[in-house]
């Protein structure tokens, strides 16, 4: 009961933080992390404990798949060489960097529980830096960048921990003997996870209730995890391929009733997994601090903030570097590809290396006990830093820094979405030409109308709403009012205003949101 308790009081207080947040326009990220050190210092917390690999598959599952249904595969392929760049490159000199300065501070350490150290520190999480660029304008092909990088930056350090991670357990490594399973494992993820995506949307079409599609989701996602990794293949790459697929497969076939709720139970999901990793971890770090003498506490520290300085510096360099050598090789050799980022651009991307939950979920998947691994609390400690100390000092001058070079760009997707609309509007138009009935001839002149003042707009652009979603809205909230006022007199029962409730909710969502109303 005494856990339940702290788990209800830590998700209160993790929407008080989120609220917070939302006011600074910070990432609220950074406030969980300053909430999980404030529980490690908390007397009479429980303690609490997760098994290493359901911290994998708990944590990381349902947000990757989140990443990727969310993925627009046209962009990355557009920017294949920015993301490629963030994701092998900086990743893999971020892995070294970091275990060759630990090395430096701890001769002792296995050299391969440093590699270990570097692949949890080494990806960044674009959770918090996208937190902050909700309420900044910022060119969309930094956007693309970011989120690209966020979505395979995790397999890439993955699949580095995974093989350093028994050779820090056993001493012994060798990449004559590793190298066949792993790019068997590669080749089977990138092909097993599309096709458990064509056999989960079957078997999702037997369902027609939004609570049933909800459970076959995470269900599916969870057994989509665990199979990859009980047959021997990548998670990561499994759920990856697993939710691109499904987002390309599933809107012609999952329809609006069922979308709509179950956007809203991912997004809430996906908060709640933030929140309980940042706390566990916290929940860690407060009996490593109390089993560590006071010149270790010190020493740790300062192995801490090295390894933080190093991932700073380390992907700066690699950012800056990198759109160097692309302006370079434009002017020497010719255009190939977009444009190189410029030096705001990249100094964006750059910062934006705040590190998160993947972290967090790599750190507690680590066996427990010296004999399992060695310096585990040496290296679930400094993650634990690293993460705050990235999500305070660089989640928080983050929106400062982009409002200082006031980046923009010309808008590219509301200009898609604007030409888009209009060849929507017109289709639906055309689709009831025929329909002479009363009902058909108001929707023709409002479509009708919309076609209009797209045809007047200087790129084709059609106007956010519809003629007719103001006053749908202002009829809507007229009825609301009505069947409130019904209820409260006892004219109706509950029964009754809950299905006139939900019938007058739907006919709002199909109406455009009232911040919309009248933008173009």
């Amino acid at each position: 009961m005494l856990v339940f308790e702290w788990i209800v009081g830590v998700l209160v207080g993790a929407v008080l933080l989120a609220a917070v947040a939302r006011r600074l326009g910070a990432p609220f990220p950074a406030f969980l992390a300053l909430g999980g050190v404030v529980l490690a210092f908390v007397p009479q917390v429980p303690n609490l404990r997760l098994d290493p690999d359901l911290a994998l598959a708990l944590f990381l599952a349902p947000i990757l798949l989140d990443a990727g249904y969310d993925t627009s595969l046209r962009d990355l392929r557009e920017n294949w060489r920015p993301i490629a760049g963030l994701v092998v490159g900086a990743v893999g000199v971020t892995t070294v960097a970091v275990a060759l300065v630990v090395r430096w501070f701890v001769p002792d350490m296995p050299l391969a529980a440093c590699i270990v150290l570097g692949a949890i520190v080494a990806p960044p999480d674009a959770v918090a830096a996208l937190s902050v660029l909700s309420h900044v304008r910022l060119p969309h092909r930094i956007v693309t960048i970011l989120k690209g990088e966020s979505l395979f930056n995790d397999a890439s350090a993955l699949m580095i921990y995974r093989l350093a991670v028994p050779a820090a357990a056993t001493g012994a490594f060798s990449v004559r003997d590793v190298a066949p399973t792993f790019l068997v494992g590669v080749a089977g993820s990138l092909i097993a996870g599309p096709v458990l995506a064509w056999l989960y949307l079957r078997a999702m079409r037997r369902f027609g209730d939004a609570p049933s599609t909800i459970v076959l989701q995470f269900v599916s996602t969870f057994g989509v995890w665990l199979a990859a990794e009980r047959i021997g293949l990548s998670g990561v790459l499994t759920v990856v391929s697993f939710g691109i697929t499904v987002a390309r497969l599933a809107p012609a076939t999952v329809p609006a009733h069922l979308r709509v709720p179950s956007n809203a139970v991912w997004e809430t999901a996906v908060f709640v997994l933030n929140v309980l990793a940042f706390v566990l971890v916290g929940l860690q770090v407060g009996p490593i601090l109390e089993g560590l003498t006071g010149e270790q506490r010190g020493r740790y520290a300062l192995i801490a903030a090295a390894v933080f300085a190093t991932v700073v510096v380390v992907r700066l360099a690699w950012v800056m570097g990198a759109a160097g050598a692309a302006r370079l090789w434009r002017r020497t050799i010719g255009p190939s590809g977009p444009e190189p980022a410029g030096l705001l651009a990249s100094t964006t991307v750059a910062w934006c290396g705040m590190r998160g939950v993947v972290t967090i979920a790599l750190a507690l998947a680590l066996p427990e006990g010296a004999d399992a691994f060695p310096y585990r609390d040496l290296v679930v400690l400094t993650a634990f830093c690293v993460v705050l100390g990235t999500l305070v000092i660089q989640g928080l001058t983050l929106r400062p820094l982009l409002a200082w070079f006031s980046l923009g760009d010309d808008d590219p997707v509301g200009r898609e979405v604007g030409r888009a609309r209009a060849e929507a509007y017109r289709a639906a138009r055309d689709s009831i030409a025929q329909d002479r009935s009363p009902h058909a001839e108001a929707l023709r002149r409002e479509f009708t109308a919309a076609l209009r003042e797209a045809e007047a707009h200087s790129e084709g652009r059609a106007p956010a709403s519809l003629p007719a979603d103001a006053p749908r809205l202002r009829a809507v909230g007229a009825a609301r009012s009505t069947i409130l006022a019904l209820r409260e007199r006892g004219e109706i029962g509950d029964d009754a205003f809950y299905r006139l409730e939900e019938e007058l909710d739907w006919t709002e969502l199909s109406a455009t949101p009232r911040d919309e109303i009248g933008q173009t």
